[in-house]
């Protein structure tokens, strides 16, 4: 048992006692609780034991408690008021003990659990968007919010295991001190119990660890279904994505119930092994009675610290077995928080100030998992206020190219310079204030639209945030809604149009105010009329900031000062609309094309 016990790593459970550390108050008084618990269960028999001995038996107290009582102690109607008294003395204050312990562990519980989650979904938003690009979101989410109280529940096993213990030390004390040969006979189990545990241990840690997999496989299918649910509607796939879920969680269903099942049988086990002893020792202590060479009072003693000591028996047996599914989780949560992130700061980072935009592409080459040479030996440059218009074929690498300026994935070979500094030597934290993004996609959260603005700048006023809101041609729609800027927007920004979404978008990199301004093919998704609404506030935006712009319709880059054309992840060529429309290669193609696409097809004259 120890054996497999010792697979979760010391440094683990010194980890997770570092999660204790804030909490140093609560865990001392638990503590006394703890020991105060445990002395008061010693005392429950002894008020029976006066009941049956003293005051229905003929036997006289001992000459320490007839002292402590005096007059008390000389009539039986008054002795047997002290026994059923104090009995209810002592229920009261274990009862009391049991509440208040119940509270110090709840908040120690609870808070180490928040702090936990807290640190897993910090980590996790520190990861690159390669490491999310492999890992399912559906099974970090359950990470986070099934697996987040692992910590927790091993911390709190040590009061229970603490108490236990304690209260079997103490009842094995007593009980010797009553009859040797009864207390050594009540701990004949104690073999079995630990190779009940060890074998439980042995095959179970296996069996939690698929069904744990399993479960976060149904969470992701949920959290995959409902971020589609779109797709889902339009395609009329409801059925189909409820068999798939249906089919996932029977499977998950079904080895849980099998898990349950020998938990249950563990469970049986550990109960019979100590009901077993208990009719032991009451048989031997019958016998002893029948002898003579014990008191009824002393057996119903004996045979209720004997029923206390197989309690905390059976409490450490279940608490070990429970551990492995904590250990299962602690594992899964613990690989997480040691998974160095792919873009972090270096040793030689530091933070900027505001920079002036200045951007060059040195021999950049970036590969994804599994794909060789998405982008390779991409040379250029950008001088502050510039407007860099990116075009290409799909699948060319134009999204992956802007995507390293704010170092969302880290480039293989070369290196980029911002106003000549290695984008590398930059804090993430400052490199990333230089950068405002607009997408394709206008990616709000459900909150109202004067929260999604302030995003670009938390500290902003409302009054910046109206500022921001008129640049980006956004205001006027605002103040048509009932709500203004307090309308709450839903889940992805649903209770508005894809063009107020972008608009919002406009807004908030507006609030953000950043030198360098990243423009990922925003007015693809809109129509022409929205898209000039768009254009008109993005001329603004752009003014004075070093902007990248990926575009479909080569006619918003006209005016652009540099144009990169990528294909198959080379850059191809570069130069202005006129120059690149004059030598005649891949950019003059994709502009002839779309002067083509545009111009009315004749329609044939009738004969």
């Amino acid at each position: 048992m120890a054996q497999k016990l010792s697979v979760i790593p010391l440094s683990y459970v010194t980890r997770v006692f570092g999660y204790l550390r804030p909490h140093w108050r609560l865990a001392a008084g638990s503590v006394a609780l703890t020991v105060l618990s445990s002395l008061i269960s010693l005392l429950a028999p002894w008020p029976l034991k006066i009941l049956v001995d003293n005051v229905l038996g003929p036997r006289p107290l001992p000459e320490t408690l007839a002292w402590l009582l005096g007059p008390l102690a000389g009539q039986r109607s008054q002795l047997l008021v002290v026994a059923v008294s104090a009995g209810l003395v002592v229920a009261l204050f274990s009862n009391a003990l049991h509440v208040l312990t119940n509270y110090v562990n709840t908040k120690i519980d609870q808070w180490i659990t928040l702090d936990f989650r807290s640190h897993l979904f910090l980590h996790a938003q520190r990861m690159s968007l390669a490491f999310h690009d492999r890992r399912r979101s559906g099974g970090i989410i359950y990470m986070i919010n099934s697996q987040g109280d692992a910590p927790a529940g091993l911390i709190m096993t040590v009061p229970m295991l603490a108490e236990s213990a304690l209260t079997l030390v103490g009842m094995i004390w007593v009980s010797y001190h009553i009859d040797p040969t009864l207390a050594v006979a009540s701990l004949a189990v104690v073999p079995f119990l630990y190779y009940s545990v060890g074998f439980y241990a042995t095959h179970i840690q296996d069996r939690l660890s698929k069904v744990r997999n399993m479960e976060a496989e149904s969470l992701s299918v949920i959290h995959e279904s409902i971020s589609m649910m779109r797709v889902i509607v339009a395609f009329g796939r409801e059925k189909h994505e409820y068999h798939r879920f249906r089919q996932q969680t029977t499977n998950a269903v079904a080895a849980r119930v099998q898990v349950t099942v020998r938990q249950t049988i563990f469970s049986l086990v550990v109960n019979m092994i100590t009901a077993v002893g208990s009719t032991v020792v009451l048989g031997i202590g019958a016998q002893r009675v029948l002898q003579g060479q014990m008191t009824v009072g002393d057996l119903l003693v004996v045979i209720a610290y004997i029923a206390s000591i197989y309690k905390p028996l059976e409490t450490i047996s279940f608490t070990i077995g429970s551990l492995q599914d904590r250990f299962i989780s602690l594992r899964s949560t613990f690989q997480l928080l040691d998974t160095e992130p792919d873009i972090k700061d270096g040793p030689e980072a530091r933070p900027v100030g505001r920079v002036a935009g200045g951007v060059s592409f040195e021999g950049v080459g970036f590969s994804y998992a599994g794909r060789q040479d998405t982008l390779r030996d991409i040379s250029f440059t950008a001088k502050p206020g510039q407007v860099i218009g990116i075009v290409g074929p799909t699948g060319a690498g134009k999204s992956t190219l802007v995507s390293l300026l704010p170092r969302f994935y880290d480039l293989k070979q070369g290196r980029i310079l911002i106003d000549g500094k290695d984008a590398r030597e930059i804090t993430l934290e400052t490199l990333r204030q230089q950068i405002s993004i607009v997408l394709q996609e206008p990616l709000l959260f459900s909150g109202s639209i004067s929260d999604n603005i302030r995003y670009g700048r938390l500290d902003a006023t409302q009054d910046e945030i109206i500022e921001a809101a008129k640049a980006a041609n956004a205001h006027d729609f605002i103040m048509r809604l009932p709500q203004k800027y307090e309308t709450v927007l839903g889940e992805r920004g649903a209770a508005i149009s894809g063009g107020e979404r972008q608009r919002i978008s406009v807004a908030r990199a507006f609030l953000k105010d950043a030198p360098i301004l990243i423009l990922d093919e925003p007015t693809s998704a809109v129509d022409s009329k929205t898209e000039a609404v768009i254009l008109e506030a993005l001329e603004r935006l752009m003014a004075g900031r070093t902007t990248f712009m990926i575009a479909h319709r080569l006619s918003t880059l006209h005016h652009a000062d540099l144009i990169l054309v990528l294909q198959q992840g080379r850059l191809l060529e570069q130069g202005t609309h006129q120059q690149l429309v004059d030598a005649g290669g891949l950019y003059a193609e994709l502009h002839q094309a779309q002067i083509g696409a545009k111009r009315p097809k004749l329609q044939p004259v009738a004969a």
